[in-house]
């Protein structure tokens, strides 16, 4: 069974690889390789989805009564996965803008 820190530093992990991915999908439209972009993105939503995921039972369980006292690591969690979310909402608004300025630059996407 995994302690709470296991499980907070799981938040950290699913969280920093989601905005890593994100920002892989900027890369990616930069150099007009959409393919790649959306492949990126996708992994990003998944990243956090999974780091969602865990922060839901985390929240569930409290509701049941089963509290964890809040720690600095778990602020830094929460943080972590709040900044990798707005990373990757702005990613997808960059891979759109990159689509865009290339498509009225005359080449496909």
């Amino acid at each position: 069974m995994q302690t709470y820190e296991e499980i907070v530093f799981q938040i950290i992990l699913h969280g920093g690889n989601g905005r890593s991915h994100a920002m892989e999908a900027i890369a990616a439209a930069k150099r007009g390789d959409f393919a790649e972009a959306r492949k990126q993105l996708q992994k990003a939503a998944e990243e956090l989805q999974a780091a969602h995921h865990i922060q839901t039972k985390l929240i569930q369980n409290e509701a049941r009564g089963q509290k964890e006292s809040v720690t600095l690591l778990m602020v830094h969690a929460q943080d972590h996965l709040m900044n990798a979310i707005t990373v990757k909402e702005l990613a997808n608004e960059f891979v759109e803008l990159y689509g865009t300025l290339q498509h009225k630059e005359g080449e496909e996407i």
